[in-house]
């Protein structure tokens, strides 16, 4: 499973979509089109992205831009995971 997919799950679960997220492709709008992903869920975005990538999410790269599309997400996560 490739980063892309991982989150797309990640996402599903997360905000209860119930199989609606797998269906995001890169280009798909995030904060500000998905109403599920409000500022709470945000947080448990990033918690869940630390667990299953065993990163660590510095607070001073979290950003609405990092939210913005699934593709931002991917390269936030690809970033993170490459330190």
């Amino acid at each position: 499973m490739n980063i892309q997919e991982q989150v797309l799950a990640l996402l599903d679960e997360v905000l209860s979509l119930d199989g609606r997220g797998l269906q995001f492709d890169a280009d798909t709008a995030l904060l500000g089109s998905v109403p599920e992903l409000d500022s709470m869920a945000v947080l448990a975005v990033i918690h869940t992205i630390e667990e299953r990538f065993g990163i660590e999410v510095p607070d001073d790269e979290i950003d609405g831009s990092s939210f913005a599309t699934v593709g931002t997400v991917v390269d936030f996560v690809s970033r993170l995971c490459a330190r």
